[in-house]
């Protein structure tokens, strides 16, 4: 079947829910109307089901593929990506200066998001560049900027992050590449980066890879790491891309999905380079590009649940198999209970996880416009949950929708298993869950709680105003909020963080749900009939958010079980 963009969630969340208007309030973004936002969303659309789906099953059925040292890409994939940069697609927040639409991230993240559903594999292509053009902004010089950002707003030129080495994966500080001093205002870098999602490919003139190096007599750790920007093409007299630089792709990773987007190792012979941001800056300069990829990979996360579940629910519909008692049933499967539990768990997931990360994206722009300290404490806050909430869903929610499919389901031909396949790594890349978990209890702690505490009380005091229309739902989140207070306030009570770490997972999860249920109350509320937005936010609220109270209870027991069984008793 086909994939249609959602664009009445988007326009409601972005009415009703997440709060888009104070952000068109700001001077930042008064431009970012109401009018200009749903024509916005509406020609992402037509870009994502005319353009982008059809190439869906190309990229995994024909890979992209090394042949003498240049990527070659799935058929169509060339074309499609030649229309989302004449689109303008890939500058949405981009900075207007170098072609950019400076548009709210909210707007880019549903945009995103849409691009995933369509086509998970090319989607990444322009989110590495997104994430690229924002690290320069914040970072490079101006030569670097007026050079590189209009050329990769424009799509002309593509951008990827180099981070991870053998020796060194989430352990960033690890890492051995080397970069020396040339004399004349560059660096040459040298060194091995492996898993470069689109580290090449052959519809554009130039790759610019920002890649994280050390220089001599550097310190240990991530202090001594600096950021390197290496052009596969070095930029001629005129800016355009010139000869070859001393860089090259060794292979392509054989992955389980993700097929259409190459996975490169990269390998770096005194290429190039030239310094972003200071020396030993390289982490907080490739952490202004990776927080907000976070939340973009959340939504690669949520549009994956998108595009599995249009075909699972297509498939119930149509698919009949058994009988049922239900009165004016359709006899397809649709009409069995479990098939419809599984269905609106996909599709409450699916809008729960879409409004914590566009209520992310809501609290960055406010920070963006505003510099208040408060927006921005608030975006952290909410990054790991939207990174890791809407990935674990992605995986959720195409896992089931095999499951809806049957014995169809793992039959390759129904295109079903690609969704769970390409998904699977959200959870793993930009961080894996575990660590933005860990990032949650500890560093975005350190306030003693002070920014979950105050997200708490908005919630209870929403609750409380709800508890006229709907009583036992708002009576439900309140209590919610309780346990999720009491598991705050045990967790930044301990010191020892190994102790937070151990039920860091379940308390990140808990509070995704407990978000969820808020925001389906608020979607409830804004509807003014006894329509689907009541009756959704009472299926997630009665049976998916009472989740968190196992999850609290596990991210309060501590460390001290996972350590009473040795290694040796877990290998026999």
């Amino acid at each position: 079947m086909p994939y249609r963009a959602p664009l009445d969630d988007y326009n409601f969340l972005f009415d009703h829910v997440i709060g888009l208007n104070q952000v068109r309030e700001t001077d930042r973004f008064e431009e970012a109307t109401d009018d200009l936002t749903r024509a916005i969303l509406t020609e992402a659309g037509k870009l994502c089901e005319e353009v982008m789906y059809p190439v869906q099953r190309a990229g995994d059925l024909t890979p992209s593929y090394l042949e003498n040292g240049v990527v070659r890409t799935a058929d169509g994939y060339a074309d499609a990506f030649k229309a989302i940069a004449e689109g303008g697609w890939i500058g949405m927040s981009a900075d207007p200066e170098f072609g950019g639409m400076g548009l709210p991230m909210a707007v880019t993240t549903a945009v995103n998001e849409m691009m995933s559903a369509a086509c998970l594999s090319l989607q990444l292509a322009p989110l590495m560049s997104q994430g690229q053009i924002e690290a320069l902004e914040h970072h490079a010089s101006d030569a670097i900027k007026a050079l590189y950002l209009p050329k990769l707003i424009s799509g002309e030129w593509t951008g990827t992050m180099n981070l991870t080495e053998p020796q060194a994966g989430s352990d960033v500080g690890a890492l051995s590449s080397k970069a020396t001093d040339s004399g004349d205002g560059t660096f040459r870098v040298s060194g091995q980066k492996i898993y470069i999602s689109w580290g090449d490919n052959d519809f554009t003139s130039n790759i610019c890879h920002l890649v994280l190096a050390r220089l001599p007599d550097a310190p240990s750790g991530t202090k001594g790491i600096s950021l390197f920007l290496v052009p596969k093409r070095l930029p001629d007299e005129n800016g355009e891309a010139g000869v070859a630089n001393s860089l090259s792709v060794i292979s392509l990773e054989h992955k389980m999905g993700l097929h259409g987007s190459p996975t490169c190792v990269m390998q770096y012979d005194e290429a190039t380079g030239w310094l972003i941001g200071k020396e030993g800056g390289g982490m907080a300069a490739m952490f202004t590009m990776m927080n907000n990829a976070r939340v973009g990979v959340g939504g690669q996360g949520i549009g994956a649940a998108e595009g599995a579940y249009q075909h699972a629910l297509a498939y119930a519909i149509d698919r009949k198999q058994g009988l049922t008692s239900v009165t004016g049933g359709s006899g397809t499967i649709v009409d069995h209970a479990d098939v419809r539990r599984m269905l609106l768990t996909m599709k409450a997931d699916i809008f729960a996880s879409r409004a914590i990360a566009l209520s992310c994206a809501v609290a960055i722009d406010m920070g963006t416009a505003t510099g208040r300290a408060e927006w921005k404490s608030r975006a952290a806050f909410l990054t790991p949950i939207a990174k890791a909430f809407g990935t674990d869903v992605g995986i959720e929610v195409a896992n089931t929708a095999i499951q809806v499919h049957g014995g169809m389901g793992v039959i390759e031909e129904t295109g079903i298993a690609q969704y769970a396949r390409d998904v699977r790594v959200t959870a793993i890349y930009e961080g894996t869950n575990g660590i933005q978990a860990m990032d949650l209890v500890a560093r975005k702690m350190m306030d003693g709680g002070e920014v979950a505490n105050r997200i708490v009380d908005e919630i209870e005091t929403h609750a409380e105003a709800a508890r006229d229309r709907f009583p036992n739902m708002a009576d439900d989140v309140w209590q919610a909020c309780e346990s999720l207070r009491e598991a705050t306030d045990w967790l930044t009570s301990e010191g020892d963080l190994n102790q937070r770490f151990a039920g860091a997972v379940p308390y990140l999860r808990a509070f995704a749900r407990i978000l969820g249920g808020h925001l389906h109350l608020t979607a409830a509320l804004a509807d003014s009939t006894a329509g689907k937005r009541e009756k959704l936010a009472r299926f997630y609220i009665k049976r998916l958010m009472p989740e968190y109270i196992g999850l609290l209870s596990h991210a309060q027991s501590g460390a001290e079980d996972l350590y009473a069984i040795s290694v040796e008793e877990m290998a026999s």
